[in-house]
């Protein structure tokens, strides 16, 4: 900084207010001292900036599955708070490992970031109970956090299984299958309850041969769903508690030779050029991710408050599978 400011004849203090963004500097003598930066190859030294402010202007996301096509737009939502505020994101996958999720999240503290998002892959949190009393801000998002108390942002899956199911009901349908993600999972477990509710709403007695609920493997999606598309009473609907289930579902409906009437949970890709194209119950991954991060902040900034669950709304949106008529009885 020293050689920075004789070449811009400037003083130190003028040095520092410019590469840390701080006003009371003319343009003329911001000017200079950047090109003498830039001539002298200059750069901020950020291990010593965390020493003297411990902020380390950093933050992590703990996702379930960097490859999820789900997360992309929630960790750039994420991403682009982080940068408005000054903050660089570091973000890893728990592979929806409870073991792998602690080990990440502990990391990320490790090397001191300021706060976390973390999708959990687990259901107990008690070990993110010291580096919170430590001043890590911390948000969950998609699910809640397990045994302690946290801000939470979600999405309504009970509320958008009910409301896709019900459009099912409503188009005539009365054997509809059910195939979810591991109960365990929070949003596996509450499209399952928005499914049986909707189903209750309607008086039909759910057979219990058309649930199904497990890892989203492929092999074992299309298992279940031949399962339920066959014998003398197959269902004439189907509802996919997640974008995984959906597509293998697609891909085992496409082998038939009578409709199956379709609505998924998440909104996939290509899914409006399908023909016909799938209704399907979307959340704003986006905005999950942005109100996430805009909470963390607010921590960040000292907005003391009790943490607080926030649910967002899905809507269903009708494109032709989730409309297809029941077939009619051989």
């Amino acid at each position: 900084m020293k050689d920075v400011a004789a070449r811009a004849g400037v003083g130190l203090k003028t040095v520092s207010r410019v590469v840390n963004a701080e006003p009371g500097v003319t343009p003329e003598t911001e000017r200079r001292v950047r090109e003498a930066i830039a001539a002298l190859g200059f750069r901020r030294n950020d291990s010593a900036r965390v020493l003297r402010k411990g902020r380390t202007a950093s933050i992590g996301l703990v996702l379930e599955d960097l490859a999820d096509p789900f997360y992309g737009p929630l960790s750039r939502a994420v991403e682009e708070v982080a940068r408005e505020h000054g903050a660089l994101l570091i973000n890893g996958s728990s592979a929806e490992d409870p073991d792998r999720e602690q080990e990440l999240a502990l990391a990320l503290c490790a090397r001191r970031v300021d706060g976390l998002v973390i999708i959990p892959a687990g259901d107990d949190h008690r070990y993110l109970e010291p580096e919170m009393a430590a001043g890590v801000a911390t948000v969950f998002v998609d699910r809640p956090a397990g045994r302690i108390d946290a801000d939470a942002v979600l999405s309504d899956s009970f509320g958008g299984a009910r409301d896709g199911v019900a459009h099912l009901v409503a188009g005539g349908h009365r054997r509809i299958g059910f195939i979810g993600d591991r109960p365990r999972i929070h949003t596996a477990a509450e499209r399952l309850r928005g499914y049986r509710a909707a189903m209750e709403d309607a008086g039909i007695p759910v057979d219990e041969r058309w649930v199904s609920l497990g890892v989203t493997d492929p092999g074992r999606v299309r298992r279940a769903a031949e399962e339920m598309l066959s014998g003398p009473d197959p269902v004439t609907a189907v509802f996919t508690g997640n974008n995984r289930v959906t597509v293998t579902v697609l891909r085992v409906l496409a082998e038939l030779d009578r409709p199956v009437a379709l609505v998924g949970f998440d909104d996939i890709e290509l899914g409006d050029l399908l023909r016909p194209g799938v209704t399907v119950v979307a959340q704003d991954a986006a905005l999950l991710g942005r109100t996430a991060a805009e909470r963390l902040f607010r921590q960040l900034d000292g907005a003391a408050a009790a943490p607080e669950r926030i649910v967002l709304p899905t809507r269903l949106i009708e494109r032709g599978s989730g409309e297809l008529s029941p077939a009619p009885a051989r």
